[in-house]
């Protein structure tokens, strides 16, 4: 595995069209956005809770940085209407499902970006609160990188309880205590050698990375060592996964890209990535799209689509400050 030179930077419209395309095609399938309430609970009741999750956390990146256009974003309001509101029932299946799986952090996850969207359930806290103080929750076992994430979202909802830091918590220090373990003992914080990496690892890369600069929020939460090895190391992955036609994952490297304090918004990588999209807006996982019945198509592309738009308002918004001047 080599390391390349600065590559061409892609076209501010293409990284927007991507975006755009995926917006249509995500609000045309929302019924996909399913769940099974009559599943029984050993099979995974709470599964199918996690891409609407995705499309909230999706939402919320879209919403914050402010380069959608007007009918991209007034699309992806009405499809978080759809999945909060139809498929949610309002949070009430949210409380179904933490009673269903008590320890489960699952519900909280979900519940979370929603909230910070202005969508909200006491219920829900309230169940998700009196769980997390069992023993359970703490005994809860998950990958680092998972455990990173989780600590993320405790703080950030801490935060948004006590807006002007006034009235910290023992849980908000203990957020930040499980943040920095986690973060130890993630694949990436260790650097190992750069060809040891494969698609599991890469997905745990790529997550390290949204966790550690809040979704894109602040590049600057990378510590310099991490940002460093990036820099050097994520150009040869993107040309790696671009050659295996690995689009759902590529785009997961190009929103890393997009992370970076100096991202390159490599123009080979965006031009293919782009061109691996359907003229409808899905996004094939790999290579090209999936054959089989409406809902097994949706489970395989839907995720790959919503990555295509993360990827996309990240990129647009770094070269639009590009053009302004501003940093990162």
């Amino acid at each position: 595995m080599t390391t390349t030179t600065a590559a061409a930077t892609a076209a501010t419209s293409l990284l927007h069209s991507v975006g755009a395309q995926a917006a249509e095609w995500l609000y045309a399938h929302r019924d996909g956005f399913r769940l099974e309430p009559g599943v029984d609970p050993e099979t995974g009741f709470l599964e199918r809770f996690k891409p609407i999750g995705e499309v909230a956390m999706i939402g919320s990146v879209l919403f914050r940085e402010g380069v959608a256009g007007s009918r991209q974003a007034d699309l992806v309001r009405r499809l978080l209407d759809h999945v909060w509101h139809e498929t949610l029932d309002s949070g009430h299946l949210l409380v179904r499902g933490q009673r269903i799986e008590p320890i489960s952090p699952i519900p909280f996850e979900v519940y979370l970006p929603f909230r910070e969207l202005g969508y909200a359930d006491p219920e829900v806290e309230r169940a998700v609160l009196m769980n997390q103080r069992w023993r359970g929750w703490a005994a809860f076992e998950a990958k680092p990188v998972r455990r990173l994430g989780l600590a993320l979202f405790r703080r950030r909802f801490e935060a948004a309880a006590a807006p002007d830091g006034a009235g910290r918590t023992e849980r908000a220090d203990e957020a930040d205590a499980d943040f920095r373990a986690a973060l130890r003992e993630t694949w990436l914080a260790r650097r190992p050698e750069p060809w040891t990496v494969e698609g599991h690892i890469g997905y745990d890369i790529t997550h390290t990375v949204f966790h550690l600069t809040d979704w894109g929020r602040n590049p600057r939460g990378l510590p310099d060592d991490l940002a460093r090895y990036l820099a050097l190391w994520l150009p040869a992955w993107l040309d790696d996964w671009l050659d295996l036609e690995r689009w759902d994952l590529l785009g997961e490297l190009l929103v890393v890209d997009a992370c970076l304090p100096e991202p390159t918004l490599d123009a080979r990588a965006w031009e293919a990535f782009a061109a691996a999209q359907r003229r409808d807006g899905a996004m094939p996982a790999v290579r090209t799209m999936p054959e089989g019945s409406p809902d097994e198509v949706f489970d395989i592309v839907y995720h790959p689509t919503l990555v295509a738009a993360f990827a996309s308002t990240l990129a647009t918004s770094r070269a639009m400050a590009r053009l302004t001047g501003d940093p990162a």
